[in-house]
């Protein structure tokens, strides 16, 4: 049989009574709410403190272009090797609990090492900016969700009810992040590694009952059965002609989207504001708003899903993505730019979700982690890696808004070509079969 077929049915709906006495459920939940927010106090400002010249590093577009640029580059590469490490450990939290001692370290770095290097030493502070910060948050993010995607799974809960508590997370300091950014940067980052020490202990010392007996039974039968998928069954996903249409499609969308959202949309924003400090403490503030309705839309958006289908309500997430984009070409107010930006609690888990749900649907599940790795994070990452710089410099020569008109008209012929592309719920079930409610 395929997929992950070694725990009871009965531990699969073991908690569809009460999710909340769902050990499984509260450990995911408080391990995406723990990391989320010790990425998002100081991710949700990283880009303005490199562009920043009063409270930052002062770097051009393109400059910020080459570091994420970078910083892709090696998170590709960490992603691969992440996503075939997991499958391979199945639902051992090892890769977590590495990642956690890094975001623990995360203010050291960047006081000390980070920020330095980039003043003194640009070359040797993208490199090694790029190989903490993969390691530890960038490429890692792909792992804690598909690990608790795999949890959701097998322990009887929603996976999406889960990751809201990551975006809950997140919002809660993106609010707290503003603040902290106008007073010193600094804070940020020594708060990143508060909520990275609660990460690790959280992982450290919680393990479910249920966790630890799937554990030992998936030990005793592994030996004999074909749960473990071998390395010549990952390598052999990337011959697959249907995983290169879905990469195709995820780098002309979600590439962009990044892009658009972390590299360009925070300094568009706070310059539409009379001083800098204004603009940052608003955006902290509309950013923390913005994650916390998106945290309910994660919860929400699985009922949609059920009338929907999945295809459907993935080709709903990029029409909204596609509209959020171009319409920030036209704005030109602070409070109508803001209300866009509102839309971005609806595309990213109208996007995100049913993109998880369509490889469990349509792949092997047993691969779920390294198909989420390599169809999703390592094709946008590769996208990032080709486009961070030449979109930089297109903002440095033309402005943003003639640049996310650009971008805008890209992810729409995306979307026309996803249409035909994208397979029907009922097609092709190599996975979890979907049925709509």
């Amino acid at each position: 049989m395929k997929g992950d077929t070694n725990i009871s049915l009965e531990d699969k709906n073991m908690s569809k009574v009460n999710v909340f006495k769902n050990q499984s459920y509260l450990q995911s939940s408080a391990t995406l709410l723990l990391f989320f927010a010790s990425w998002g106090v100081w991710w949700s400002f990283f880009q303005l403190w490199l562009t920043s010249e009063s409270n930052g590093l002062g770097l051009s577009g393109s400059a910020v272009g080459t570091v994420f640029s970078a910083n892709s580059l090696v998170t590709l590469i960490l992603m691969f090797i992440y996503g075939t490490l997991q499958d391979k450990l199945y639902i051992k939290r090892n890769l977590l609990i590495f990642a956690s001692v890094l975001a623990t370290l995360v203010g050291p770095f960047f006081i000390w090492i980070y920020g330095p290097l980039l003043d003194n030493n640009f070359n040797l502070g993208i490199i090694m900016g790029a190989l903490f910060l993969s390691a530890g948050y960038l490429a890692s993010v792909g792992v804690f969700e598909a690990v608790s995607e795999r949890f959701s799974r097998l322990f009887g809960f929603e996976y999406g009810q889960a990751r809201a508590w990551g975006s809950f997370g997140y919002a809660l300091v993106a609010l707290l992040a503003g603040f902290l950014f106008v007073k010193n940067p600094h804070l940020n980052f020594w708060a990143g590694s508060f909520f990275g020490s609660l990460l690790l202990l959280n992982l450290l010392f919680w393990n479910p009952k249920v966790e630890r007996e799937a554990n030992q039974n998936f030990n005793q039968e592994q030996a004999e059965s074909n749960s473990i998928p071998s390395l010549k069954e990952m390598f052999d996903l990337m011959k697959l002609p249907q995983l290169w249409t879905i990469i195709i499609f995820i780098v002309f969308t979600w590439t962009f989207y990044t892009v658009f959202d972390q590299q360009m949309f925070p300094g568009f924003y706070t310059g539409l504001f009379s001083t800098s400090a204004n603009g940052e403490k608003i955006y902290g503030t509309l950013n923390a708003i913005q994650v916390f309705c998106e945290a309910l839309m994660m919860g929400i958006v699985p009922i949609i899903m059920r009338k929907l289908g999945v295809r459907n309500t993935l080709l709903l997430g990029v029409t909204i993505m596609c509209v959020r984009i171009g319409l920030c070409g036209f704005a030109s107010t602070p409070l109508s730019v803001s209300c866009i930006k509102m839309l971005h609690a609806l595309e990213v888990p109208l996007f995100t979700l049913p993109m998880f749900r369509y490889f469990t649907l349509h792949f092997d599940t047993k691969l779920s982690a390294t198909l989420y790795m390599i169809g999703f994070q390592i094709a946008a990452q590769i996208g990032q890696v080709i486009l961070s710089t030449p979109l930089g410099i297109l903002r440095d020569n033309v402005g943003y808004q003639p640049t996310f008109k650009i971008i805008s008209l890209i992810v729409l012929l995306a979307g026309i070509y996803a249409f035909f592309i994208l397979k029907q719920d009922d097609r092709d079930v190599q996975g979890d079969p979907f049925i709509r409610g």
